[in-house]
């Protein structure tokens, strides 16, 4: 009989391709379904949302000018790396959801072909909502769609890594960076993807994690000159009208909360589209 100690994991944020401890020095308690403790993770402050955000900005002239293939090779590659941490996402989804194992593993291998489908979404976005515009003159006229910039995303609430992927994939698929607050009381899957994210080729400051007190953090994030646009699926009921018109003070692109969104169904094009700008440009044709 062993009477090892275990090595204690320290939950930090992730920000710019680093994880730091919140400035604050702050952290909170996170337990499972039924409960039970599991861990004290940092508890994410407006500065570390003014870092995280300097950060995404950062990284979005390279990410954003990478090509469409080195994107979705990038994304495949956090696919691979997230499949080779299957048994550990499973165990803290089934914790934070409260699910037997078997539907915890159906909920992880969903997350990880989720990727997988987003991946592969990366260079085929303009051929499907781009065009070639008939206009009636010696001109070309083409309109191919653009990324956004930095989007803040609150992450869903109940969907721990599902509902995550499947709100920070299409951002950074179609060449967007994000700063993102992960589930205020689930957190723990959050945590261990950003420790997938900077093991494998993503650049960093392309995703930022911030852990923490969503009602907390989200109105410095929406009101934030320098973020673009606002994902408010996991924002708290009673503040979504609030973030709205703060963000209506910088022009953000606002994504709002989709009534009765499961996660669990196929994805259509919609979270793709949700952070793109089309750019239409005219060119003679010539003689």
């Amino acid at each position: 009989m062993s009477d090892r100690i275990a090595v204690a994991k320290t939950y930090k944020l992730y920000i710019g391709g680093a994880f730091p401890r919140s400035e604050s020095g702050r952290s909170y308690p996170v337990s499972d379904a039924k409960g039970a403790f599991l861990a004290n993770a940092a508890q994410g402050s407006r500065k570390d949302a003014r870092d995280a955000v300097a950060a995404a900005r950062k990284a979005f002239p390279g990410w954003s000018g990478a090509t469409a293939y080195n994107r979705g090779q990038v994304l495949y590659r956090v696919a691979e790396v997230l499949e080779g941490r299957r048994e550990q996402f499973t165990a803290e989804v089934a914790a934070a959801e409260g699910v037997a194992a078997e539907k915890a593993q159906a909920l992880v291998d969903a997350a990880i072909d989720r990727w997988v489908w987003y991946a592969g979404w990366t260079d085929k976005v303009a051929g499907v909502l781009g065009a070639a515009n008939p206009v009636a003159g010696p001109y070309f006229s083409f309109s191919v769609p653009e990324p956004t910039g930095v989007v803040a995303v609150l992450a869903p609430q109940e969907s721990s890594l599902l509902g995550l992927v499947g709100v920070v994939a299409p951002v950074i698929a179609t060449g967007n960076t994000a700063v993102v607050v992960s589930s205020q009381d689930r957190p723990l899957p959050a945590v261990t993807l950003s420790e997938v994210l900077a093991t494998s080729d993503l650049p960093g400051g392309v995703v930022n994690v911030l852990t923490g007190r969503t009602a907390e953090i989200a109105p410095w994030l929406a009101s934030h000159a320098d973020v673009n646009a606002l994902d408010l699926t996991g924002a708290p009921e009673g503040t979504r009208a609030d973030l709205e018109r703060s963000a209506a003070g910088t022009v953000k692109r606002v994504a709002r909360v989709r009534a009765g969104e499961d996660f669990t169904r196929e994805p259509d094009l919609g979270r793709l589209r949700a952070f793109l700008e089309m750019k239409t440009v005219w060119h003679p044709t010539g003689v």
